[in-house]
C-alpha cells in the first residue's frame, strides 16, 4: 500500500468543507481520490503512473480536473485560511521551474508561464500572515518583478496592521497604497534611496523568514517545487491543496 497522508480526523475536517460547497458528496471512493491526488502532488510522478490501490489513473484525474474548474480545492484554502491572525502581513514571491511536460498547453494564454535565460517558469506570490500561514497567492509568468502583484496580495489579504517585505518592493506608489489601507509599511529602501531606512522596524522586518518558510513548506512537494501542470488553474488547485494542508492540522478536531 503507498503512503498515504490524511488521518481519519483531517480526511472528516476536509469532507465537511467539501461538502458545505453543496458540489461534493459523501462517497467512500473520495477519500482515495484525494489521497491519489496527494500522492501526485508528493511525488511528481505522472498522472498515468498512480498505483493502483488509489483506482485507476484516469478516474483520479478526471476528478482532479473537475474539482480544478469547479474550484472546490481553491475554496478549501479561502475557508481555512479564513482564521488567521492578520496583524502582520508578509509577501514575497518565488519563482517554480516549469518541466517541458508542463507546456504547450492548447489555449491562447500564457497560463502563467513565462521565458526567461533560465527556461519556461512560475512564479507564485504570496502573502501569509503572523504565524506565517498562507492567507493569498497569485500566478505569473517567471518573469514578472514580484511589485507587479503586491498591492493584488494585499487587496484580497485580511485587513493588516503592518505590511512587511524585501526592498524588491521598494516602491513609494506602494507605501502610499499601504498607508491608504491603514497599515503600516516595513519595507527597506535601496541604497541609492535618498530617504533612507531610519524609519524601518528592523525587529519586524527579521520575521520575514516566515513567508519564505512557508515557500520552503509547500516545495517539498515535488508537483509543486517543478510545475508539471499544462493549464494554469490545475497548477493553482494543486498550490492551493499545498496550503490547505498547511492549514488542516489546526482546524481538525
Amino acid at each position: 500500500m503507498p503512503r498515504t497522508m490524511l488521518t481519519d480526523a483531517l480526511w472528516l475536517k476536509l469532507l465537511q468543507l467539501m461538502q458545505h460547497s453543496g458540489r461534493i458528496y459523501n462517497k467512500p471512493e473520495h477519500r482515495m481520490t484525494f489521497e491519489g491526488i496527494l500522492f501526485r502532488m508528493r511525488t511528481g510522478c505522472p498522472w498515468r503512473d498512480l498505483p493502483t490501490e488509489f483506482g485507476k489513473w484516469s478516474a483520479v484525474f478526471r476528478r482532479f480536473n473537475l474539482w480544478s474548474k469547479k474550484g472546490v480545492l481553491l475554496n478549501l484554502f479561502n475557508w481555512l485560511s479564513k482564521d488567521t491572525e492578520s496583524e502582520w502581513l508578509f509577501i514575497d514571491g518565488s519563482i517554480v521551474r516549469t518541466h517541458q511536460h508542463g507546456t504547450g498547453a492548447a489555449t491562447n494564454d500564457d497560463e502563467a508561464i513565462g521565458k526567461s535565460r533560465g527556461g519556461n517558469s512560475t512564479k507564485i506570490h504570496l502573502a501569509v500572515d503572523s504565524y506565517g500561514l498562507p492567507v493569498c497567492f497569485s500566478l505569473s509568468g517567471g518573469q514578472v518583478h514580484d511589485i507587479i502583484h503586491a498591492e493584488e496580495l494585499i487587496n484580497q489579504s485580511p485587513k493588516s496592521s503592518y505590511i512587511v517585505a524585501d526592498k524588491g518592493y521598494d516602491s513609494e506608489k506602494l507605501r502610499e497604497h499601504i498607508h491608504e489601507k491603514g497599515a503600516i509599511s516595513v519595507i527597506p529602501r535601496r541604497k541609492n534611496n535618498k530617504t533612507g531606512n531610519n524609519d524601518i522596524d528592523w525587529c519586524l522586518y527579521k520575521y520575514r523568514h516566515l513567508v519564505e518558510n512557508a515557500f520552503g513548506r509547500i516545495k517539498n512537494f515535488r508537483a509543486i517545487a517543478t510545475r508539471y501542470d499544462k493549464l494554469e488553474q490545475n497548477y493553482a488547485s494543486m498550490v492551493a491543496l499545498a496550503f490547505t494542508i498547511m492549514w488542516l492540522p489546526m482546524h481538525a478536531e
